[in-house]
């Protein structure tokens, strides 16, 4: 297990090195010019968000697919992995994670539009798209374009065990042990978690994206507010917790409370590495539901698929990053010698929060890492059925059922940096779509950004798998 741990530690380190990250905020800067900085329209995605639109081709509305995708993104990145992002590469990790998220607006909405330009239908009437749709139907080289749907699907599949199951449930089962007043086997954990996953992912997309459409605008509402309380007992250290944002994203240095930067570096490895697993853009992951959705053309549902990373990374992420630089910053009795990872770190930070920072931690872990766990079900489902047809639908859910169930008693560290492993194998295949693709896509915008209520008249192709 130690010679295993190494390997993946080195492999982590090779795939997250300076060329993915090159790759990455390459594809989030070029897709920002090429669409025109899209972000500007996120309002405007916000307000589609909420808009319905029955008539047109879909499974479910927008608001469902955004919220689904939100229960995906809003996990234990957002908590735990802020919390590893600050401990591994220092308070300046926060600030490139945050600019991961700006900038990634733009990879979202363009991984969603050619998702949803280029779905298909299966013979009994659903939805199925994505990045392998993308790649296989968009791309004029049709074996390469082949070959990398495979690819992804393959990649996006094994995905869904770790950063959509066993990262969320031993999450979940650390924050119990830690945090309530009884003893909770991990191991109880799992098998209760395992049977209600069981019971919801049974239905398809319809049932998950109903529990969904509920959880996560409760569990986001109650976790932001909690985290404006906690700044507000922090408020005289907001400043400087900024300042050492700022300032450790460039250098290393130590400020109050012994938090360490490293210099720019590590705060950019672990600053993007956590963006991506917070936000997930440019990993193809929320362009799967998002084909999904009632839309009368791709650019709406891009709008409002891009608005789940700025609700994810640019609001949710930045205020976990200031709640714990503040609080370790202004509590000297956190002694960071003593802390092993960023799970422990996230608990610290919140335990000196009184009364509130537990069950802020707790209730937001648990309602943030189950909600990840459904809308990553249907992404692992819909790959699994490309590569394997739909007979693979039944033991897929199956298998992801166990990981559930077994999830709590996995190391947390390794569970971290498989799943960290798997992001970058799956977003390299998307990113080609995206990339190759970045001409359609700017077609497609210039043209729906002055129509959008206009309907897409493309046939969308039956397919059988």
């Amino acid at each position: 297990m130690e010679k295993f741990t190494e390997m993946i530690n080195a492999l982590d380190s090779w795939l997250w090195g300076l060329p993915m990250i090159v790759l990455l905020l390459g594809t989030h800067v070029f897709m920002t010019l090429r669409t025109g900085f899209i972000q500007r329209k996120t309002f405007t995605g916000i307000r589609l968000s909420v808009t319905k639109d029955p008539d047109s081709p879909g499974d479910v509305s927008q608001f469902q697919a955004l919220t689904t995708a939100l229960a995906s993104t809003i996990g234990t990145g957002n908590i735990v992995g802020v919390g590893t992002a600050v401990f591994m590469g220092g308070p300046g990790a926060v600030l490139w994670c945050w600019l991961t998220g700006v900038f990634g607006i733009a990879t979202k909405y363009a991984e969603s539009l050619i998702a949803v330009k280029y779905r298909v239908k299966t013979a009994d009437g659903r939805m199925m798209g994505g990045a392998m749709y993308a790649l296989e139907r968009g791309l004029p080289w049709k074996t390469f374009g082949r070959v990398m749907a495979v690819v992804f699907a393959l990649f996006a599949m094994l995905a869904s065990f770790g950063i959509g199951c066993g990262t969320q449930i031993n999450a979940i089962a650390e924050v119990m042990e830690n945090n309530l007043p009884f003893a909770f086997p991990r191991i109880a954990v799992g098998i209760i978690f395992g049977i209600i996953t069981a019971v919801v992912i049974i239905g398809g997309i319809k049932s998950i994206a109903v529990v969904c459409e509920k959880l996560v605008p409760f569990m986001a509402a109650f976790y932001v507010l909690g985290c404006i309380v906690i700044l507000g007992i922090n408020a005289d250290y907001i400043l400087p917790a900024v300042k050492a944002i700022l300032t450790l994203a460039f250098q290393p240095g130590a400020v109050a409370g012994g938090l360490v930067g490293g210099g720019i570096r590590l705060a950019l490895q672990y600053g993007v590495a956590r963006g991506l697993f917070s936000n997930e853009s440019g990993m193809g992951s929320a362009p799967l539901v998002a084909s999904a959705a009632q839309t009368r053309n791709p650019v709406r549902q891009a709008l409002v698929s891009a608005t789940g990373t700025f609700w994810d990374t640019v609001v949710v992420c930045l205020m976990t990053g200031l709640v714990l630089v503040s609080t370790i910053m202004k509590n000297p009795n956190i002694n960071m010698d003593t802390i092993e990872n960023g799970g422990q770190m996230t608990t610290a930070a919140f335990s000196q929060i009184p009364y509130i920072g537990p069950a802020i931690l707790v209730i937001g872990i648990i309602t943030f890492a189950y909600s990840t766990i459904l809308g990553w079900s249907y992404y692992g489902e819909r790959a699994a059925e490309y590569l394997l047809g739909r007979k693979a639908i039944l033991p897929y859910k199956v298998l992801f059922t166990a990981i559930v169930v077994l999830g709590p008693v996995l190391a947390l560290d390794l569970v971290w940096t498989i799943a960290d492993v798997l992001n970058a194998l799956m977003a390299i295949p998307n990113l080609v779509a995206v990339l190759l693709l970045s001409g359609v896509i700017a077609k497609e915008t210039r043209h729906y950004l002055a129509n959008l209520d206009e309907k897409d008249t493309a046939e969308i192709p039956v397919v059988r798998r």
